[in-house]
């Protein structure tokens, strides 16, 4: 513990003048004093001392008197508060210039253990460490008239946890192009993300008479997050032709790394300034682009049949697999062969078999064929239509006899009331009107009719063909050996 001496004495007013009558007297004065000076001891009092002018010089001081806090070497009100980084310069100079010539002692205390001694003064000086937090008092001994004092100064180190450097960098891109009018002002801003004491700057090469209208603005700070933000503008006044086209460096910058942004100024593009050759041609692409697009729609609606077939083909789909189905269509027509309605029975009965089921594979249900006689022709007619997954009516002036017309009622009652089956109409003879048909079939007349035209349908690769493989399910059977026919993918009608 230091020698418990008198109370730790405070000064609180300014370094001495030459003219002792002008200036208050200084804490020496309790030493050096004249013989007329008389002194008023203030003991537990904490406020500047003064003094008061009397006759003949005779002057009165006031002394302010500290007493050291119970148990301890120093007074809390006199510490002065030094933080410092960890294994940075930690340093305590135990020295005083006032009065070192009648100082014969100083010691340094850590949190009032001794840790030195010497007859005139010490400086301590060490990295520091978290360990070397506490008070550090210097205690200054002197003698006056056979008697000691002692001048206590107390520091409060305070080790914070440094902290490290990181690598500066620069915010966005490492090139910037940046459009601008001629006249104009322009700022160019670099944004960093760098340390506290980082330097960022801008440079550019040019002769001195050409950046007249340049100036380069002070460094902007702020922390966010936690992080340290710095900005630097650099503003070009009324933009000349010479300042396009030309590299303005940001540069960010400390002992561990250099990071470099390029800004370019560029001419900002305006109606005016394209070429005529280049509008020119940009339309007439514009317009090939429009006929192209306009043509492939219009091919596309031409031949949307092919295209369904071809994919297809492409994709095999078969519709007929998971439906429970027997028959993939059945065949309705006139039943009565006689001569004047030959030609529309035999093309029920021949030609409708011979291109679907041998050549593309369906199976066909021909009444005539497939039905044993004996039964009831209602009750046989609409069971074999559940079985089917298309209706294909021959479609005459004469099909509608008495003889068939239960038949197509039954058909009609499946295709329009209970939704079963689709139905496919083949106009076998061209007829002006259907005023003799049913109003269910006037209905269906409303969707396409396939025209059976003995002249041009005749070969598998006809429209007529294509048209009606379009309108019946799709099947990925193969033909009969023998039979098949390679088809084109387009055809015309």
């Amino acid at each position: 513990m230091p020698p418990r001496g008198p109370e730790s004495v405070r000064k609180r007013d300014k370094p001495p003048r030459p003219s002792l009558r002008d200036t208050p007297w200084k804490i020496n004065d309790l030493i050096q004093s004249p013989k007329h000076a008389s002194w008023r001891i203030i003991p537990d009092s904490f406020a500047s001392y003064g003094y008061t002018r009397l006759r003949n010089d005779t002057q009165e001081r006031t002394l302010t008197v500290t007493r050291r806090n119970t148990h301890s070497c120093f007074n809390e009100k006199q510490v002065t508060s030094k933080p410092v980084e960890v294994e940075k310069a930690l340093e305590i100079p135990c020295t005083n210039d006032y009065y070192q010539k009648l100082i014969k002692k100083t010691s340094l205390y850590k949190n009032c253990e001794k840790l030195a001694e010497d007859n005139s003064s010490l400086f301590m000086r060490k990295n520091a460490e978290f360990s070397d937090q506490g008070f550090y008092s210097c205690v200054f001994s002197l003698y006056h008239n056979g008697k000691s004092y002692n001048i206590t100064k107390t520091y409060n180190i305070i080790v914070t946890k440094g902290q490290k450097n990181m690598a500066p960098v620069l915010i966005g891109p490492k090139i910037n192009y940046v459009e601008v009018e001629l006249g104009k002002d322009v700022q160019l801003n670099c944004l960093a993300l760098m340390n506290e004491n980082d330097i960022i700057y801008w440079s550019f090469w040019k002769e001195m008479d050409q950046f007249s209208n340049i100036q380069e603005e002070g460094k902007k700070t702020w922390i966010s997050e936690g992080k340290s933000y710095a900005s630097k503008i650099l503003r070009i006044e009324k933009v000349k032709e010479n300042d396009l086209s030309f590299s303005y460096n940001c540069t960010v910058v400390n002992q561990e790394k250099t990071d470099t942004s390029m800004f370019i100024l560029l001419r900002k593009a305006s109606k005016d300034d394209i070429p005529g050759d280049v509008f020119t041609g940009g339309m007439i692409v514009a317009i090939l682009i429009s006929v192209v697009v306009v043509c492939l729609v219009i091919m596309g609606i031409i031949y949307r049949v092919d295209l369904a077939l071809f994919y297809r083909k492409l994709m095999r789909r078969d519709e007929t697999l998971k439906d429970g189905k027997t028959y993939d269509a059945f065949v309705s027509y006139l039943k009565d062969g006689c001569s004047e309605n030959a030609e529309e029975y035999t093309f029920a009965v021949e030609t409708l078999p011979r291109v679907l089921e041998k050549h593309f594979g369906y199976k066909l249900c021909i009444f005539e064929r497939d039905v044993v006689p004996g039964g009831a022709v209602v009750d046989e007619i609409h069971s074999l239509i559940e079985k089917s997954r298309r209706l294909i009516i021959v479609l005459s002036k004469s099909y509608m006899s008495n003889e068939v017309r239960y038949e197509l009622e039954s058909e009609l009652h499946e295709a329009l009331v209970e939704r079963k089956i689709k139905i496919i109409l083949i106009e076998f003879t061209p007829a002006t009107e259907f005023s003799f048909l049913p109003q269910s079939v006037k209905l269906l007349k409303s969707h396409r009719v396939l025209q059976w035209k003995a002249g041009k349908s005749l070969s598998s690769n006809s429209r007529f063909w294509k048209d009606l493989l379009y309108l019946m399910p799709a099947k990925a059977t193969k033909p009969s050996k023998g039979e098949s026919e390679a088809l084109p993918i387009f055809s015309a009608y």
